[in-house]
Order: C-alpha cells, then sequence, then structure tokens
C-alpha cells in the first residue's frame, strides 16, 4: 500500500475536490500542505454540495484531516467554515480536525496589504484572491510572523505582533493608509485564540505516528502546479510551492513517505485571474466550454478562463511533479464537439518548443501548435468503465496519455463520487 499526494497539474480548478473525497474513501487520514483559504474544492455528496476553503476534503467523510505547516491560515475565515461545514450536518471537532502548531496566522493586516496592492493604480495586478495569503507568506519568509502556537502565551504573542507591525505600519505609512494599532490587534487574536487552540496539533509528531501505524495518508495540494511560486507563470503565481514535493516539507514528513503523485487535469484547460494562457479560446466555443463546465470559481465565483487541453503544460508538470498518473476530470463537457483540439507545441519567433519558456515577456507571446481530434456525439456522463464511454472519447484520452507520457489513472464523468472510471488504484501504486 502507499501514500497518495494529489497535485493539479495545470492552472488550479481541476477538479481535485471531488477526486480527494473519491480516495478519501480509501486513506485513513487527509493532510492539507500549502496554501489557505484562497483555494477552493467543491464536493457533491449524496446530492449535498460542500464548498471548502481551508479544511482538507477528508471531514466530509470524518477522517482524520490536518491542515500542515505549511499553511497559512486565517483564524476568522477557518471558525466561519467550520459553523458553515457543521449546519450541513458534519460535526467539525478537534478530534476531526487538527491545525499544525507552527502554521502561520492570516491577519487583517494582510488583507488589507493585499486589497492595497490590487487596487494600485499603475494597472499592474497579479490577480489574487486579495484574502492576505501573499502577505502572510512573505512574513512567514521574512520571520516575523504569528504563529498558531503563539496564540497560547499573551506575552510572547504581544512580541510577535509587534515585531510584524513594526514592519507593515512602515509600508502603511508609505501607502498614506492609518497604521493599525498593537493593543487592537492583539485583542482581536486574543478574542479568537480560544477558538483556535482546541485545534492545535504537532501535525508532523501525530503524521508521522499514523504513517508507523500503516495507516494511508492522502496528500492533498491546493492551487495547480502553474501557479507554483518557483515552477509557475512568474509573477502570476501564488505564494507557495504548489508542486508534489511540497507535500513532505509542509506537512513534516521526510520525502520517502509521500508515495504515488496523482495530477489532477481537466480534459481541457482553464485559468482565474491575471496571466498567460496559450490555449484560451476568446470565441464562442470557449464560451460554450465555460457554461458547460460551470467554470466560476469556488472561492471568488470569478469566471474561469477556458481553452483546449495544453499537453506541453501537463507534460511539463508531470516531469516537475514526478506524476505517476493522472485523474481527467470532466471529460463529460467535451461531449458533442465535431472535433477537438489538443496543444502539442508552442511557437515562438520561428522556434518549435516542446516546454514552456520561463521568461514572462515569452509565455505571453508563444501561440499554440494544435492536432485536431475527432469529436463524439454520444454521452460521457456518469460513464463508470470503458465500456461505456464512445469510441471518439477513449481514443481522444488514449492521445492525451502519449503526448503527456502519462497514464490515466482514473477518469471522472460527472461531479457525482461515484462517476468514476478506474484504471489504477493510486494507494496501491
Amino acid at each position: 500500500m502507499s501514500n497518495v499526494v494529489v497535485v493539479g497539474a495545470q492552472w488550479g480548478d481541476e477538479g481535485k475536490g471531488k477526486i480527494v473525497d473519491w480516495l478519501s474513501n480509501r486513506a485513513d487520514l487527509v493532510v492539507r500542505f500549502q496554501g489557505g483559504h484562497n483555494a477552493g474544492h467543491t464536493l457533491v455528496v449524496d446530492g449535498v454540495t460542500y464548498k471548502l476553503s481551508l479544511m482538507p476534503s477528508g471531514v466530509v467523510q470524518k477522517k482524520l484531516s490536518l491542515i500542515g505547516n505549511g499553511v497559512v491560515v486565517d483564524p476568522w475565515a477557518f471558525i466561519k467554515e467550520v459553523e458553515t461545514v457543521r449546519e450541513q450536518g458534519v460535526d467539525i471537532t478537534a478530534q476531526l480536525v487538527r491545525i499544525a502548531e507552527t502554521a502561520t496566522l492570516i491577519l487583517p493586516v494582510h488583507r488589507e496589504l493585499d486589497a492595497l496592492r490590487e487596487n494600485r493604480d499603475d494597472g499592474m495586478k497579479i490577480g489574487t484572491t486579495r484574502r492576505g495569503i501573499g502577505p502572510a507568506y512573505e512574513d512567514k519568509v521574512g520571520r516575523r510572523s504569528v504563529r498558531v502556537i503563539d496564540l497560547a502565551d499573551e506575552t510572547q504573542l504581544r512580541s510577535r505582533v509587534n515585531e510584524l507591525l513594526h514592519h507593515h505600519n512602515a509600508l502603511r505609512r508609505g501607502m498614506g493608509v492609518d497604521e493599525v494599532e498593537a493593543e487592537a490587534l492583539v485583542a482581536q487574536l486574543l478574542d479568537i485564540a480560544p477558538k483556535i487552540l482546541p485545534f492545535a496539533d504537532p501535525v508532523w509528531k501525530t503524521l508521522n505516528g499514523k504513517i508507523a501505524d500503516g495507516k494511508r495518508v492522502l496528500f492533498e495540494g491546493a492551487q495547480g502546479a502553474f501557479l507554483d511560486v518557483d515552477h509557475g507563470t512568474y509573477p502570476f503565481v501564488t505564494s507557495s510551492n504548489t508542486v508534489a514535493g511540497q507535500a513532505a516539507a509542509g506537512s513534516g514528513v521526510g520525502p520517502g513517505e509521500v508515495g504515488y503523485v496523482l495530477g489532477i487535469v481537466k480534459a481541457y484547460t482553464t485559468r482565474v485571474g491575471e496571466g498567460p494562457f496559450p490555449t484560451e479560446l476568446t470565441d464562442e466555443i470557449g464560451h460554450k466550454i465555460g457554461e458547460r463546465g460551470h467554470e466560476f470559481g469556488t472561492v471568488t465565483s470569478r469566471q474561469r478562463r477556458c481553452g483546449w487541453f495544453d499537453a506541453v503544460l501537463v507534460r511539463q508538470s508531470a516531469k516537475v511533479n514526478g506524476i505517476r498518473g493522472i485523474a481527467l476530470t470532466k471529460l463529460d463537457v467535451l461531449d458533442g464537439f465535431d472535433e477537438l483540439k489538443v496543444c502539442v507545441g508552442y511557437k515562438l519567433n520561428g522556434e518549435l518548443y516542446d516546454r514552456l519558456p520561463a521568461g514572462a515577456a515569452a509565455q505571453a507571446k508563444v501561440e499554440p501548435v494544435y492536432e485536431t481530434l475527432e469529436g463524439w456525439s454520444g454521452s460521457t456522463a456518469g460513464a463508470r468503465s470503458w465500456a461505456e464511454l464512445p469510441a471518439e472519447a477513449v481514443k481522444y484520452v488514449r492521445r492525451i496519455e502519449e503526448l503527456i507520457e502519462t497514464p490515466v489513472a482514473l477518469l471522472s464523468t460527472s461531479p457525482e463520487r461515484d462517476d468514476v472510471v478506474l484504471m489504477q488504484d493510486p494507494f496501491r501504486g
């Protein structure tokens, strides 16, 4: 048996929520290892839709759910999510959900700074969710953040807040906005502390103990590989490492414990926010894909940009992540198209590229080279075996496997949990 790490292999929004929920049936516990409540996972279970942002998807299955040290945690957003999920009938307790005591907290000052930067008047913006994720990671790296464990010691908390505001108030003065009073921020944190501290846990210890006991772990990533701060379309990226290698560092286990890497990939491509998108379709076809795929962000409700499947992008992602198999989602959205296109290369200044160039200017200028495949008139929706798929749909999937040099392990054919064609069980490697 193997542990499994699930990562998005495009720009996020690939359908990780459903796949993680499906895999949770086979896991003993689920771990989030990066990102924050900018992530959005939608689960549909027995007709009930759950929209999770910070909590691991395992909570719906009542599996032990750990929020690792690599995650940045907005304590107010966490408590709000707890209340929302409880209202849907899932009892969120400190026995079910645990937060790494060394996780960095997102504070109101982080949200405000995020918004100030996105509202700048020079027209340059990254397209963040304005939830303070980036500024919180900046403070973590700058060694001035407030962490979960600091809530347990008022003296330490005041020291950490003073250190953080020494930096932030200088920024705020430069931006012409009011400074933050340390006492007011400390009071807010002391008020929320009793609600957060029961969930605090040495997650690294808990996790290593479960692995030693032979428990199966599902490591859940957020966003996608091309939003990775190192490997993504920089600067239009998130502020953390989203690739599979972060699963170990962001949860407190050795890299050998990560196991099977499953990449989640849509049967087409989408992106939210700013940044390059070589296969983007701004025509009627792109609009049709977006409508049929209900392409709106779980967290932001922003409409996603849609385009043809980009095999170059996914092949590169598979190498960077060490992906052993992919879960191909939303195949049913492509039902009824006469023909489908797949990007098999890029052209830039007369040269053919088999990878996405690293430079932002080059990424913005590349032109996709397409291969055209026959579409299908039959339906793939709800299929649970290869025999239920139209022949052309099977050919489409097989061609994608060839182009990305990675096998399809799972095929998702609707938002419902059990509408999955299984080729390879990731937990069995």
